[in-house]
């Protein structure tokens, strides 16, 4: 264990930091009188205010976390106890660099315990969820073949590469979507490998998808499986070994934490395999130089096979942090308020008529804090752009980056061409979403509804 007083945080065995360490301290939940009973987590940016265009100022409202979520304040607080001691990982023998690399594994050592991942699991540290399923793209084996869903997100659909990939229609129940992927792998020819990814929770609906079952399906049939637990891992507890996945895909910055850190935790076979992901120092065990002028090099056969350079390791401690302040919030009371908002806010908009809310799997299906939906009369673009100019309320509105599956909620055609990325550059075909999380106040959810009942009731030609 490192001297570093703040990485006990990190480490359920360590001693309690001595008491002349509390100027290093993380913060403390139980000490905050916003951590009881029913109370959102405190997040950064929970007092800013915004312009409106009358003039005026408001808190902002932000009901965007399924784009990113804004960082706990127990994470900025830790990382910025951590600031001081910053020093190379894996490359240093001066104090500091053996304090960050302490802190660097002990933060992976973290996540794994947060993921329950199994014995000989590897947990890689990468930019995204995104990137790490491009990884994970890099190490299939020779022949493998992917199967997913049209539902997915882009993340998850375009990574392949050259690999044979089998897009599965939209299911209209759960059910169907394990007898359409049973169906799939056993009329798979030849029988080689095979690679199923799947969502946890769709970033579209928020709809949670049958990951256990789907996973039993996939190795029934001799097919491995990763989760895409993007949407999933910052609403409910995520366990690699209870959902039976072969792999899990997360971002930090959907899980409370900043910007540009991500993780691929699972088995280790296909990426030892593999060839590292990025050649260079740090993936290298030794390198040595050829009499042809060549080298020959000996990769790790660790997590650091995939992590070339020096690693991100702000990013990997402030991930740590936030699984570690989930758990000690209790995921079980976070994921009943979270309920609990959701059953508001779907009752509020079930009382105005002209809002639609999109679903694959209907109404009644669990979701986590995600909701698109359509305003009749309305371009979602233009609704957007209200809410945020008239109530300080932060949104989405477009496509998702999933296009085919929000062109099938709307009844559009799944092989339409369209744009995803600023608002109102995709086509007429799109819709509103709303996301909320652990750290969203009841005023937003209630203000969000308030402001959709007024702007319906002035109509489009007065927003």
């Amino acid at each position: 264990m490192s001297a570093y007083p703040n990485a006990a945080v990190l480490d359920s065995t360590a001693p309690a930091p001595a008491a002349d360490s509390t100027a290093c301290a993380p913060a403390d939940f139980s000490a905050d009188p916003c951590r009881g009973g029913d109370a959102p987590l405190p997040v950064l940016g929970r007092d800013v205010t915004v312009p409106l265009a009358d003039g005026g100022e408001i808190t902002y409202a932000a009901l965007d976390y399924a784009a990113s979520a804004p960082a706990l304040q127990r994470v900025w607080d830790d990382v910025a106890a951590y600031a001081p001691y910053y020093g190379s990982v894996h490359r240093g023998a001066g104090h500091l660099s053996q304090l960050s690399t302490d802190l660097f594994e002990n933060s992976r050592a973290e996540i794994a315990r947060f993921l329950d991942c199994r014995p000989g699991d590897q947990v890689v540290f990468t930019r995204s969820t995104t990137d790490s399923l491009a990884l994970l793209a890099r190490a299939l084996p020779a022949g493998c073949e992917v199967f997913v869903f049209e539902t997915e997100h882009h993340a998850a659909l375009l990574p392949w590469g050259d690999a044979r990939r089998t897009v599965l229609d939209a299911p209209r129940d759960p059910a169907e979507a394990v007898t359409t992927l049973e169906r799939a792998l056993a009329d798979r020819e030849p029988h080689g490998p095979a690679l199923v990814c799947v969502t946890g929770a769709s970033n579209v609906t928020g709809e949670l998808w049958p990951v256990r079952e789907l996973a039993a399906a996939a190795h029934a049939h001799g097919a491995r499986i990763v989760l895409d637990a993007a949407q999933l891992a910052p609403h409910h507890p995520v366990s690699v070994r209870d959902l039976g996945v072969d792999w899990v895909a997360f971002s930090g910055h959907k899980l409370y934490a900043p910007f540009g850190s991500g993780v691929l935790a699972g088995r280790a076979d296909w990426l030892q395999e593999a060839e590292p992901y990025l050649a260079g120092g740090g993936a290298s065990r030794t390198v040595t130089r050829l009499a042809d002028g060549g080298v020959d090099v000996q990769w790790h056969t660790t997590a650091a096979r995939h992590e070339a350079g020096s690693p991100n390791v702000i990013g990997a401690y402030a991930i740590a942090s936030a699984c570690r302040a989930l758990t000690e919030a209790g995921f079980d009371r976070l994921v009943v308020r979270e309920r609990r908002l959701i059953a508001r806010l779907r009752a509020g908009l079930a009382e105005v008529p002209e809002v639609r809310v999109l679903s694959l799997f209907g109404d009644d299906h669990p979701r986590v804090g995600v909701l698109s939906f359509v305003v009749e009369g309305w371009d979602s673009s233009r609704f957007a752009a209200a809410l945020s100019a008239g109530y300080g309320i932060g949104v989405r509105d477009g496509l998702f980056c999933a296009h085919p599956l929000v062109r099938v909620l709307l009844g559009g055609d799944p092989a339409e061409p369209g744009e995803c990325g600023a608002p109102g550059s995709a086509s007429a075909l799109a819709a509103v979403r709303v996301s909320f999380g652990a750290g969203t106040p009841d005023e937003h959810v209630e203000r969000f509804l308030g402001a959709v009942r007024e702007l319906v009731r002035r109509g489009p030609d007065r927003d």
